[in-house]
């Protein structure tokens, strides 16, 4: 269903016209649960906090959950860090949620990228790399560009991870605590965008349209753009749209055509 409708978005266009431990010794560590919360293991604790989360009762999720995290179960310390940082069910404090990341990565960083709790343990170090780009107001983490750059490469390179390869991108796009590479970032969109990353795809697509640091392809870079176009919230990210559009609009008919051609072998390949 899919590969139809990002094929006639393109057709109808047509028509119409390494793998160390990183420690992170600031987090404080996690309270003990008492261990009369009546559950008779973490993973008891676990399934009861998703249970509850999933019916609507996120203070009795954020309860049992809490027990699963201090006997250090890493789903469970993941999904209190997203509810703190969201504030959903929870007060927001990026604090919290910074230490509970922490804890992942503190205890998990030689996971294996095809453990079961890869997953976790690579979106951790994303998130600790994103507080690491700004800082949390009046706290200890302070703004370290080379501490996100650490994370951001680490579960990039180690874990696959399109979202950290997707921010990794983008400091060498912007020259954020690197030299400013747009061959390097093209790179990095590429892995992410191959795994289905809209936004990589969006901006690796931008950057072959224009030839900017990488040599112009802009039938490729129309195709990734359509699959990014067809992918984002039109609402939400009016600029993707905008860069499909100005791609549309100076493309030839051949290009257009290759385009397609593109995007229906790269369809058939993911099959």
């Amino acid at each position: 269903m899919r590969t139809s409708r990002l094929i006639a978005a393109l057709a109808v266009g047509l028509v119409a016209a390494a793998a160390p431990a990183i420690a992170l010794d600031t987090a404080t560590p996690l309270r003990p649960a008492a261990p009369s919360a009546g559950f008779g293991s973490a993973r008891d604790a676990l399934r009861a906090g998703m249970r509850e989360y999933n019916a609507g009762d996120k203070i009795g999720a954020a309860r049992a959950l809490e027990y699963a995290a201090t006997q250090g179960d890493a789903l469970a310390l993941w999904k209190l860090g997203r509810m703190y940082a969201n504030g959903d069910g929870v007060p927001h404090d990026d604090l919290k949620a910074f230490e509970y990341f922490s804890k992942i990565a503190d205890e998990n960083a030689d996971e294996t990228p095809d453990a079961p709790n890869a997953g976790v343990v690579s979106s951790a170090f994303v998130a600790l790399g994103t507080y690491f780009l700004q800082g949390i107001k009046n706290t200890y983490v302070t703004p370290n560009i080379g501490r996100a750059h650490e994370m951001f490469h680490y579960a990039a390179s180690y874990f696959g991870d399109s979202n950290a390869q997707y921010n990794l991108a983008r400091l060498y796009l912007d020259g954020t605590g690197v030299p400013q590479d747009a061959r390097q970032a093209a790179r990095w969109f590429k892995l992410a965008a191959e795994k289905g990353h809209y936004q990589a795809q969006a901006l690796l697509g931008h950057l072959l349209v224009n030839g900017e640091g990488v040599p112009r392809q802009r039938a490729l870079g129309l195709m990734w753009l359509t699959m990014a176009r067809d992918a984002a919230d039109p609402a939400k990210e009016q600029w993707i749209s905008s860069l499909y559009e100005q791609a549309f609009g100076s493309a030839n008919e051949r290009e257009r055509q290759v385009a397609l051609a593109n995007l229906e072998e790269f369809m058939r390949r993911r099959r």
